[in-house]
């Protein structure tokens, strides 16, 4: 990848879109489950995947559309369409349990879903209660694709875009950058999900910014082969993966499942990969992997790292395996993700490196008022990176954007000499799972469900695997196991929001006024 001007950059991401398929048509795009296809044919699939959207399905430009796939080459081709038609796309993790699907699905307005074949039953106990109106079925399994529903509203995804070669394209008019284009879902203090409007503006701006930080690295140039483990509905790979790799003519190798480290080792040992976008749990998981240690890495130019801090061990265990370093950035949902990010030419260990070009950062005290350098504050952040704030929470945004137009992180930080930025914790109770964000009164409100739990306090505490961990405090009434608690969370929540650490206490700390004090079952 190399530096590019920012002068003459496409007005939406329907123009980058559009000019990159174009532009790189005969070279490799993606590959997914021992199927490599090309830019042409991406080009081609979306298009008739939009086509079929804008004609048949009665959607119109602004409706939002929800994405529900795991690393799968249909979820590009998905995406790119979706955009292409002018409708919201709304990130979806294919992990979600229903209540947490129904939530999304109408707290979005969503009318259609873009769903794997295996999450169906999910989406059967909870699809009456929301406004989805067209549903289409991916399957990677042939002798899956024609045995649906039969219902008026379910559609095969390889029949729709059969059915889009032969339907009219409208390109979409007047398409702004400040139009809202997805809605990335997070979380806050109140533990609710709400939905940051990220417009073209935005990715646009962290595509190039990215693009420009990451192009300091010796030789990165066009064609480069970038291993995509991380989950494209999640806005760090989102945007690295299908927009900055992508724009370049990238191939993207997608990792379907990150967790079979043997088939992932397996779907990369063909490729001379030179990218990487990964986590400090993977790296820590891939390093003590035989196989993966085998591997031949001498292409190996770029190992991007976000989601959560690096570890030390992680860092020289990389370096040692595959003799390339990692460069550590930092963002949030709200901030299309990256904010700041380390020159592969120049790491500083320890810090997310220096903000992006053009984005300002300051570090502020409790009264909002920037601190010299060298102390900690609340990280802020302002610029074309910026969401446009929460999808009906006007309320959500006024506390988290500042008067003069700074996003409030809720992260601590310092702001060293060198203009690197420090991450140093975080002012909201929030804990990162393996680069997944948590919060404590999501998983509280499901533990108190159970009629024997009287009492919850769930805190993270750190862990080197995951980089923290899930402990719960529980109070009980008659008899309770924790077996029974873990099986009970797990009916309600992702796998990784189900505690890890589960205690069983008489009494849990609490204020004044009766307010549970999580800080002091913290362990620092």
């Amino acid at each position: 990848m190399i530096n590019q001007s920012l002068k003459n950059t496409p007005e939406n991401l329907i123009e980058l879109i559009e000019s990159t398929l174009e532009k790189y048509a005969e070279q490799e795009a993606y590959h997914g489950l021992g199927q490599t296809i090309t830019f042409e044919q991406v080009k081609i699939q979306s298009l008739a995947l939009t086509s079929w959207l804008q004609q048949k399905s009665g959607l119109k430009p602004g409706d939002r559309i929800a994405i529900q796939l795991p690393n799968i080459i249909q979820f590009p081709i998905a995406a790119y369409a979706a955009l292409r038609a002018g409708l919201i796309l709304v990130n979806t993790n294919p992990m979600y349990t229903p209540r947490e699907m129904l939530h999304q699905f109408n707290d979005s307005g969503a009318k259609a879903l873009i769903i794997l074949d295996s999450l169906q039953p999910k989406l059967v106990e909870i699809k009456e209660q929301t406004s989805l109106e067209t549903i289409i079925v991916v399957s990677n399994d042939r002798k899956k694709k024609n045995n649906l529903s039969g219902q008026s509203d379910i559609f095969c995804f390889e029949q729709v875009i059969e059915q889009g070669r032969h339907c009219a394209f409208t390109p979409v008019p007047n398409v702004q950058k400040n139009d809202v284009c997805v809605l990335q879902y997070t979380g806050g203090t109140t533990g609710v999900a709400k939905g940051a409007k990220l417009t073209h503006a935005n990715i646009l701006s962290n595509t190039y910014q990215v693009t420009e930080r990451i192009g300091t690295a010796e030789n990165m140039s066009t064609g480069e082969v970038f291993v995509a483990p991380l989950p494209l509905y999640h806005i760090y790979a989102f945007v690295i993966n299908l927009f900055v790799v992508f724009s370049k003519g990238g191939l993207n190798v997608l990792i379907a499942n990150p967790r079979d480290l043997s088939a992932f080792v397996s779907t990369i040992k063909p490729f001379k990969f030179t990218g990487f976008a990964g986590l400090n749990t993977l790296f820590v998981g891939l390093c003590q992997h035989p196989e993966f240690k085998a591997l031949d890495f001498s292409s190996l130019k770029l190992t991007i790292s976000g989601g959560t801090a690096l570890t030390p061990s992680s860092i020289k265990g990389w370096k040692e395996v595959t003799n390339c370093d990692i460069s550590e950035g930092y963002g949030l949902s709200e901030t299309s993700p990256v904010v700041c990010l380390n020159d592969p030419k120049n790491i500083h260990y320890g810090t997310v490196g220096k903000p992006l070009a053009g984005y300002e950062v300051e570090i502020r005290n409790e009264q909002g008022e920037k601190v010299p350098q060298g102390e900690s504050g609340e990280v802020t952040t302002r610029g074309s990176h910026v969401m446009a704030g929460y999808w009906n929470k006007p309320e959500e945004t006024a506390m988290v954007m500042t008067e003069d137009g700074f996003f409030k992180t809720g992260d601590i930080g310092v702001s060293l000499e060198n203009g690197c930025i420090k991450i140093v914790d975080r002012l909201k109770d929030m804990i990162i799972v393996s680069g997944f964000n948590v919060y404590p009164n999501e998983i509280e409100a499901i533990l108190v469900e159970h009629p024997n739990i009287l009492e919850a306090a769930v805190v993270g505490q750190p862990d080197e695997k995951t980089g923290e961990k899930i402990v719960c405090y529980i109070t009980i009434k008659g008899e309770l196991s924790i077996n029974d608690i873990a099986q009970h969370c797990r009916e309600s929540l992702t796998s990784y929001k189900v505690p890890k650490d589960i205690n069983v206490v008489s009494d849990l700390p609490k204020s004044s006024v009766g307010k549970i004090l999580r800080r002091e079952l913290k362990v620092t």
